[in-house]
């Protein structure tokens, strides 16, 4: 008789430094283009970056009972989140112990077990394998509790949002989000309950072009009054003023909004100090809004309409957490690399949990706004910035606006955020940097 199969314990790999000259690439003023071109980086990101460090997943009300399902990836790792009986959340790899097949096929759903289609072993949603056709084909000592699926050793969230890494040395989720927290918790603020739900799918578009070039414009105030003019010309034709768009019309560096640069590569457009006291009022025409608001008014007389539907906009929030996810608006965007030269972005539409019927559905026609107006302008800018990296002898990516300024004019010495002007390129620089230590560090990985 052959000796019984074995499973391996939990693997250990250290991803080495990537071998570059990371000074020469990320310099204080510009970036090389071999950044976003070079195929050779694109697995070491999917590695160090996307898995190395704590990475979005989903988010909690994506799973909203006892065996529901969503599957994601983390990095290019085929990966389904589950929440197990006893309301645990687990990231098992879709990958079969026997021959590698995935064995979740759909997007969400919801079970309390999963059967390979190759060869019917079958395992619990918590990972567990609990049934193998023919097992006395194995021998005697062959031992199930071995061969579970692998699973993302650290998970945790913040707010709702789940994040995971397979770095054993990375610090907790809350220091990794550091300062930014603040902005997430005004990104929920607006819920009566204190929590968001996603639940009403994704709208998701392709762009051929890196995956970084999606981060280099999240946080840019310079672009909008150029990119998104025929949105702001719509608006303002239309409302026979500029409802929200006015600061980026004439010079945004002269207005209240504000950039961030955060610890750990993260980065903010703060729109809503240029957006006055009301955030309703500068919503973009809506239709059919008129019916929603008279059943809020007839409900709640005018005051109290007013006030509910101040819940509607997410309104003039833009925050990226490095590696991939990013709040805009009252939406979740998260950033799925597939190849160097081609990404997905996924839009999530979010609710209030506790708010009134009203102010969620006019949450959802609102979600419809930029993702077809805007981003389209942007998805179309990241590919003639693509197109234009063909030219390669041409070697620098500019990113210098604003680095004239001193470090004491714009730089907490005690949280380590810098703020500078909406146009200033700090958050593009400062997620570089971030970028450039963590691929020429050594990175630990673990397998559960």
């Amino acid at each position: 008789m052959s000796a019984p199969c074995k499973a391996e314990a939990a693997r250990v790999t250290l991803a080495p430094r990537v071998d570059r000259d990371w000074a020469y690439l990320v310099q204080p003023d510009r970036i090389h283009q071999s950044l976003y071109t070079d195929p050779a980086l694109f697995p070491h990101e999917m590695t160090k970056l996307f898995g190395g460090l704590w990475t979005y997943l989903c988010h909690e009300s994506e799973l909203p009972a006892a065996n529901a399902f969503k599957r994601v990836r983390l990095g290019l790792r085929p990966v389904v989140m589950t929440r197990d009986k006893s309301g645990a959340i687990h990231g098992l790899f879709n990958r079969c112990a026997h021959r590698a097949a995935t064995i979740c096929q759909d997007d969400t759903g919801a079970t309390a077990r999963f059967t390979c289609p190759y060869h019917g072993w079958t395992y619990a949603n918590d990972g567990r394998l609990i049934g193998v056709p023919f097992d006395d084909g194995y021998g005697d000592a062959f031992d199930k509790s071995l061969h579970g699926l692998r699973r993302i050793p650290r998970i945790e969230a913040y707010r709702g949002f789940v994040f995971g890494t397979l770095n054993p040395d990375m610090p907790s989720l809350a220091d990794h989000l550091g300062a930014a927290t603040e902005l997430i918790d005004e990104f929920i603020g607006r819920a009566p309950g204190g929590e968001i739900v996603l639940g009403a799918g994704s709208f998701r578009g392709v762009f051929g072009g890196n995956w970084k070039l999606v981060f280099d414009n999240a946080a840019d105030g310079y672009h909008p009054a150029f990119s998104h003019r025929s949105i702001m010309d719509m608006t303002r034709i239309r409302n026979g003023g500029d409802k929200g768009g006015r600061h980026f019309a004439t010079n945004p560096d002269n207005s209240p909004m504000y950039c961030k640069a955060y610890p750990n590569g993260h980065g903010l457009l703060h729109q809503r100090p240029g957006m006055g006291n009301s955030l309703w009022d500068r919503v973009r025409p809506t239709p059919g809004s008129e019916a929603q608001v008279a059943s809020l008014v007839a409900r709640l007389g005018e005051d109290g309409a007013r006030a509910a539907l101040e819940g509607v906009p997410g309104g003039g929030i833009n925050l990226n957490i490095f590696p991939n996810l990013l709040l805009i608006g009252n939406q979740v965007q998260v950033v799925e690399p597939l190849v160097h030269d081609r990404t997905q972005l996924s839009w999530y539409a979010t609710t209030l949990k506790g708010a009134e019927p009203e102010v969620n559905q006019l949450r959802m026609r609102v979600a419809e706004d930029f993702p077809i107006l805007g981003e389209t302008d942007d998805l179309e800018m990241f590919e003639r910035c693509w197109e234009g990296m063909r030219a390669e002898e041409a070697e620098w990516v500019m990113c210098g606006r604003g680095s004239h300024r001193a470090d004491a004019d714009t730089l907490d010495p005690v949280t380590g955020v810098r703020t500078v002007p909406p146009t200033d390129e700090a958050p593009m620089r400062n997620f570089y940097r971030h970028y450039a230590d963590t691929l020429s560090r050594e990175t630990k990985l673990v397998v559960a």
